[in-house]
C-alpha cells in the first residue's frame, strides 16, 4: 500500500504508538491501515458415503483437487460464504451441519474454515472456477493431487471421525 484509502496521501511503514508491529500509516491524516488474514470458507460436503471434491480451473494449483471453498465476502457469515462457494464451485445444494475444522495458514495470511454439510442430492453443476466436480469414496480420493494441506487435513479428519464415532469435533491446526 502506497497511498491512504482515507485521504490519498502517501503512507509509510512504521510502528505506531502503543503498537508492536510495523503498519502502513498515512503521513497526512495518521490513519493506520491494518492488514489482517483473509478468511477462506468452504464445506466438506458429502452424499451418503462419498465426499465432494472439485478440480481447480484457476491458480493457485490449477488442475488439482480441492474442497469447494473460497474467500469470504462482505455482508455474509462464514457459513453463508461456505454454502455460496459450494454452490458456485460445484453446483451442489447442501444442508450445513456444523463447523468441522479451522486451520491457521500463516504462510498465506489466511484462516481456513470448513463446515460439514450434507448434500441434498448428488446433482453437480461445476462453475467456472472448477474443471469438474465429483463425489469420491475415501479409497478413490486422488490424495497425490490434493491442492492444499488444509484440504487434505480436513478430509483426513472427516474420514477418521466417521470411522471412529460419527461425531465430528472441530479440528484446529496451524499450517505454517
Amino acid at each position: 500500500m502506497n497511498f491512504c484509502s482515507r485521504c490519498a496521501a502517501q503512507t509509510q511503514q512504521i510502528i505506531p504508538a502503543n503498537d508492536n508491529r510495523m503498519r502502513q500509516v498515512c503521513t497526512k491524516c495518521g490513519e493506520i491501515h491494518y492488514e489482517n488474514p483473509k478468511l477462506v470458507v468452504g464445506t466438506v460436503a458429502y452424499f451418503h458415503e462419498k465426499v465432494l471434491l472439485c478440480r481447480r480451473a484457476i491458480e493457485p494449483r490449477s488442475g488439482k483437487w480441492t474442497l469447494p471453498a473460497g474467500f469470504m465476502e462482505l455482508n455474509e457469515t462464514t457459513q453463508e460464504g461456505a454454502l455460496r462457494e459450494t454452490l458456485e464451485e460445484a453446483g451442489a445444494l447442501v444442508r450445513p451441519i456444523k463447523l468441522m475444522a479451522v486451520y491457521d495458514v500463516v504462510v498465506a495470511n489466511q484462516v481456513h474454515l470448513f463446515y460439514l454439510a450434507e448434500m441434498t442430492s448428488e446433482n453437480l453443476d461445476p462453475g467456472e472456477e472448477s474443471l469438474e466436480a465429483q463425489l469420491f469414496h475415501e479409497h478413490e480420493i486422488p490424495w497425490d493431487e490434493i491442492a492444499f494441506r488444509s484440504v487434505e487435513a480436513a478430509l483426513r479428519h472427516f474420514f477418521k471421525d466417521r470411522q471412529v464415532h460419527h461425531s465430528l469435533p472441530v479440528d484446529h491446526q496451524s499450517m505454517r
